[in-house]
């Protein structure tokens, strides 16, 4: 069994496109982090649907599902909730990670909703983009914010060195 760190924390909430989850829980596999999923989902998480989406690393996945936001709040309660944004004034590198730290990323079609950024307002983050870009795909916005959150907390758990040092230069 994979390590799963006690760092950081994936949510996505309503998620809607398979391919995207399912990249982003290659991530998260990869990285040792849990993926908390708020549904309703835009697709199937049985056996069949998994396997026909290629995610076939889905068993080592630290998974959990939740019928609404407020029932992920409750069971977890979590200190810090992060929410990305494109419509939020502080970017993703300007805020320190901390352990056990929640980042939350909203379905594809229409992100977080906007009573949920009003009330949490300090815990809005972006990726800097040009502003005539809708937005990054979501999988890729994962993955961004999360390697900063590991890198401020120095990798801990994560190999630091790949192969390379084994092949021969000759």
């Amino acid at each position: 069994m994979p390590y799963y760190n006690k760092r950081m924390n994936i949510v996505l909430l309503e998620p809607e496109i398979p391919a995207n989850t399912g990249n982003i829980g290659r991530t998260c596999v990869a990285t040792g982090t849990k993926l908390h999923l708020i549904e309703p989902l835009g697709f199937h998480l049985d056996e069949k649907s998994i396997k026909r989406a290629g995610m076939d690393y889905w068993h080592q996945l630290d998974v959990r599902r939740y019928v609404n936001y407020q029932e992920f709040l409750e069971i977890n309660r979590p200190k810090r909730v992060f929410m990305a944004t494109t419509k939020a004034l502080t970017s993703y590198t300007d805020v320190s990670f901390d352990p056990d730290d929640h980042i939350l990323f909203g379905k594809e079609s229409a992100g977080i909703p906007e009573e949920m950024l009003i009330k949490n307002r300090e815990f809005c983050i972006r990726i800097p983009m040009l502003s005539d870009i809708r937005s990054l795909n979501l999988s890729n916005s994962v993955a961004i914010i999360l390697y900063e959150a590991l890198r401020q907390q120095g990798f801990s758990g994560l190999s630091d060195q790949g192969s390379l040092h084994r092949l021969s230069w000759d």
